[in-house]
């Protein structure tokens, strides 16, 4: 049965940036799979996913591959690297190896990696997602805020010019509100937050959660953020 002789998939979530965010299951599953691929946008860059692995274990007798991912604003870069990544990691399982594919966080929250997941179960192949620490919840932690407490409704919205409506819906309805993928935006979500009459200081606005250069603070406009640039909207922050 060719099937049976298949490698496994892992999808292996290793948080934040923070490698002690790393869950032992994690650290486990790397530790035994016969291949690591991690993500990069371009060819030879290092990755931040692969900087993280490398400060919780050992990869130098590993066989350890990059995967490109473009984040091209074109869709059809976008889709084509994520079918070149699932051919590649159905070619290794094919041979009979584990594979680990690692993401940033959670893979299940907004991860190129649950693309590959998808189309390589619809291929018949065994596949597992490793949950992490999503790096909302790492931020909130940090800004000593609870996400919700009591009854409390919270929302995530993933920030674009396009989805300013969503953020519209997402501050009338909810008592708490994640914006993902804020990097840009910042001018943005202040008008709206004034809008809706809510308090600046009920906004943190999280940076490169659980690397060096993290920040947790107020919204500011000069900071020059990143891709990881996540906001927690509190509406009411007492």
């Amino acid at each position: 049965d060719t099937c049976s002789m298949r490698g496994k998939l892992f999808g292996v979530s290793i948080g934040p940036g923070n490698p002690e965010l790393m869950t032992l299951k994690a650290k486990n599953v790397l530790e035994t799979v016969d291949v690591i691929c991690y993500p990069v946008k371009e060819k030879g860059e290092v990755g931040v996913a692969k900087e993280v692995i490398d400060k919780q274990i050992d990869t130098s007798d590993k066989d350890v591959r990059e995967v490109v991912f473009s984040m091209k604003p074109v869709d059809s870069a976008m889709k084509d690297s994520q079918d070149i990544a699932a051919d590649m990691i159905s070619e290794i399982l094919d041979e009979g190896k584990d594979v680990a594919l690692v993401t940033i966080g959670d893979a299940c929250v907004y991860s190129t990696y649950m693309y590959v997941h998808k189309t390589l179960m619809k291929r018949g192949y065994d596949v597992e997602v490793v949950s992490g620490i999503s790096s909302f919840v790492y931020g909130a932690a940090l800004a000593n805020v609870p996400l919700m407490m009591g009854d409390e409704s919270l929302c995530i919205v993933p920030m674009a010019k396009s989805n300013v409506w969503r953020l519209k819906k997402a501050l009338d309805e909810n008592d708490n509100v994640i914006i993902m993928k804020a990097h840009g935006h910042i001018e943005t979500i202040i008008k709206l937050l004034c809008e809706h009459d809510i308090p600046f200081d009920n906004a943190i606005m999280m940076c490169n959660l659980g690397l060096i250069d993290e920040y947790v603070g107020p919204l500011d406009v000069r900071k020059d953020t990143t891709y990881f640039t996540t906001v927690l909207v509190k509406r009411d922050s007492d």
